[in-house]
């Protein structure tokens, strides 16, 4: 086609070829500010939940691997311990194969998932194997001896700030740790041990013990009660939320800032069951007319669970149809405002599409979702066709709607659906495609998503790491790190500083070179930075490098004098990865 009377002159070429064609001859070229939002497909932000529910745990648990597995590398210099690049390869492998159109999607047909689901129990197997083995030797590492034997118990933090939680152990191991002490609180459902963990570093370790962890009741614990007139309240020191007898959030009140989040006569944590029936292709899209035909579902039993005083829960039982059910705990912790909801659904539905919906008392033109290394904002109104075309939107972690001074972000755990207009924010947990798989989503699924409400704009918040926190749950792991080294936890094996917009994502050995390892950061708000990275892993050198780990020209990194500490300079939304050579 390169001389064709009648056609443009065509010639074959690799795509670098034409590139440089463009850079060097093109002139005033038109640019695009923004998302290109492909207004079609929108169902496959939902469709096949657990696939993508595995999607993101191998995800993450390949990030704590790899993160783990370099630090039992690098971490000593007498470690025997051997990097398993070959095996974390091949699981990253499978889990791109998986990413691959149609199959993360939930547009392939239902031969595609059941080899797909086999794959991920072997990612996950492995990836949790190779993780708990990695974990176990760094500790033996610190601690300079075999731990084997040991009946205690050590928490990690993957993240890369310092966190509290709750942890919740074995009544076997409490006994072990706190002698003759008496539990705060033991959980209803498995009648595990729930402790308090205080100021766990970033990328560090942290002994629970009696001196590290307290026994005693909280200062301000959480509650829960029923009250006369048929609501459900929970409380804690930050937050009070107010249920009526359908599950329904009626009050979500801030004590600390004095505000109530849900506007007169609205709620939220509400269920809502759509017709799904698209004009042509089920697995794919949802359509607009859609969200004219609905019902609103209401529970039928509301129980008290935990009455804390670490952790308050209720149970909400929601019947959607004949033939499906929802049940969820909602808890509140006494260390958080942030609200959670474990739910587990049987879905046998035909054309459906399952939503919660979230009414606040908020005002902005835009809301924020998460995606990759950075953030997209669109609109909350249907001014025109390109916003209107924006009823359902794609965001990973989180959704997050803020004005001057407050916001409220929806976190999640696996879901990737939703959208908002106005002040009501919406979120996709299930559809019911009949085609190309006539079984999509039918039988069990188990999910989770929580509601962090936070002062300041999106910019202002750490709406970012509560995502993370919410998808990476401390580890643990049954050793006791001897009392002369229990203060190791004060002394991460990574920290960010003076850049609280930056989020060290990152760790693993390079690809090409056994002596060096990869740390990858990324700027995660939209704002300049300037952050001070310290490693307590050994290097002679350091440099910037591109995605294939090649050296690359831009701003230098400044070592410290004396120091391991390193000053790095981010744009908005930059990725920097580092190589590290010992």
């Amino acid at each position: 086609m390169a001389n064709v009377d009648g056609l443009p002159r065509v010639k074959q070429s690799h795509p670098r070829e034409f590139y440089e064609h463009v850079e060097k001859t093109a002139r005033e070229l038109v640019t695009w500010k923004g998302e290109l939002y492909f207004e079609l497909h929108r169902g496959t932000y939902t469709s096949q939940s657990n696939n993508k529910l595995w999607n993101r745990q191998s995800e993450f648990l390949l990030r704590d691997a790899e993160l783990l597995c370099t630090v039992a590398s690098f971490g000593s210099e007498d470690s025997e311990f051997e990097y398993p690049a070959e095996e974390l390869t091949r699981l990253w492998k499978l889990v791109c194969l998986n990413q691959f159109h149609d199959v993360v999607p939930g547009s392939a047909i239902n031969m595609v998932y059941r080899d797909s689901d086999k794959m991920y129990k072997d990612i996950i197997l492995s990836a949790n194997r190779i993780r708990k083995e990695a974990l176990a030797n760094v500790c033996r590492s610190v601690a300079g001896t075999d731990l084997t034997s040991s009946q205690g118990l050590t928490v990690v933090n993957t993240t890369g700030w310092m966190r509290s939680d709750i942890v919740a152990i074995p009544a076997s191991t409490y006994a072990n740790i706190f002698s003759d002490n008496t539990p705060v609180q033991i959980r209803a459902s498995d009648s595990a041990v729930l402790v308090p963990v205080t100021n766990v570093a970033g990328f560090g370790l942290h002994s629970v013990s009696a001196e590290t962890c307290s026994v005693r009741a909280p200062k301000h614990p959480v509650h829960v009660l029923k009250t006369d007139n048929d609501t459900y309240l929970l409380e804690n020191r930050f937050v009070s939320v107010t249920f009526n007898a359908s599950g329904h959030i009626v009050s979500f009140y801030d004590k600390t800032e004095g505000r109530e989040l849900v506007p007169k006569d609205a709620a939220a944590n509400v269920f809502e069951l759509y017709d799904d029936v698209p004009l042509y292709w089920d697995a794919w899209d949802i359509e607009i007319y859609s969200l004219e035909k609905y019902q609103t579902l209401k529970s039928a039993v509301v129980l008290i669970v935990e009455e804390g005083p670490l952790v308050a829960s209720i149970s909400v039982r929601v019947p959607i149809s004949d033939g499906s059910v929802l049940t969820q705990t909602i808890s509140l912790s006494e260390h958080s405002p942030r609200l959670d909801f474990d739910c587990s659904v049987d879905w046998h539905e035909n054309r459906k599409c399952l939503k919660v919906s979230f009414t606040w008392d908020i005002h902005s033109d835009v809301a924020t979702y998460e995606t990759q290394f950075g953030v997209v904002q669109r609109p909350t109104h249907r001014n025109t066709t390109w916003d209107m075309a924006k009823f359902e939107v794609c965001g990973h972690k989180f959704a997050d709607l803020s004005e001057f001074g407050y916001g409220v972000a929806l976190l999640n755990n696996c879901k990737y659906g939703f959208s908002t207009l106005g002040n009501v924010m919406s979120m996709s947990l299930l559809r019911a495609p009949k085609a190309p798989d006539e079984h999509s989503d039918m039988g069990h699924h188990s999910f989770r998503y929580a509601i962090y409400p936070h002062t300041g704009t999106f910019s202002e918040s750490n709406v970012v790491q509560e995502a993370y926190q919410f998808n990476v749950p401390l580890l643990e792991l049954p050793i006791t790190i001897p009392p002369q080294i229990s203060s190791l936890h004060k002394r991460p094996f990574f920290s960010v500083s003076g850049a609280r917009n930056v989020v060290l994502d990152t760790v693993k050995r390079a690809e090409d070179d056994k002596t060096s390892y990869v740390v990858r950061l990324y700027e995660a708000y939209g704002g300049h930075a300037r952050a001070l990275l310290t490693s307590r892993l050994p290097f002679s050198s350091v440099c910037k490098v591109n995605l294939l780990e090649e050296p690359m020209d831009g701003p230098g990194i400044e070592r410290l004098n004396h120091s391991t500490a390193l000053k790095v300079p981010f744009k908005p939304f930059e990725v920097v990865s580092l190589l590290f050579t010992l």
